[in-house]
């Protein structure tokens, strides 16, 4: 018996463990720009945080057309995510793929509502999309000096 429920324990956790995966699943909530709640098998929600990019923090500019965009991309649709990492909060630390292969990650920097997290980021063309939306000026880049959220965060927790 206690075996059987090791098994059964391991089959339910195996989401929440499994590195590099991809999975599919619905999205049944937005909570901002890079941060959204994803029903996948079994009826289990889990939390995905996009990898490598930040959106501006609630209370920030852009941060309503951020979440806008997220949910316009994304909201009540089947997606696919590759979890790279787990983080502290246990949420799944993810590249986002919609639509036609479309890599969300890549389009919030390139529409300009989001920074590369050049302190995780490992993905190479983010710096190129982000200096193209401050070039062209596109959303949060209209600013003459927008303030990227980590240290928007750091400044408001000194506060």
């Amino acid at each position: 018996m206690k075996v059987l429920l090791f098994i059964l324990l391991l089959i339910i956790l195996y989401p929440y463990n499994s590195l590099g995966q991809v999975f599919q699943g619905k999205v049944v909530g937005i909570t901002d720009g890079d941060t959204f709640t994803l029903l996948v098998k079994d009826s289990i929600q889990v939390k995905v945080r996009l990898s490598n990019i930040d959106c501006p923090e609630k209370k920030q500019p852009y941060s309503d057309k951020a979440k806008k965009f997220t949910s316009d991309a994304i909201f009540g649709k089947v997606i696919t995510i590759k979890k790279l990492k787990s983080d502290r909060y246990r949420r799944y630390i993810a590249d986002v793929y919609y639509g036609d292969s479309l890599n969300l990650n890549r389009q919030l920097v390139k529409n300009g509502l989001a920074w590369n997290y050049i302190k995780y980021s490992k993905d190479t063309l983010l710096n190129s999309y982000e200096e193209n939306a401050r070039r062209l000026k596109l959303g949060l880049w209209r600013d003459d000096n927008p303030i990227a959220p980590w240290k928007w965060r750091d400044k408001k927790i000194k506060e």
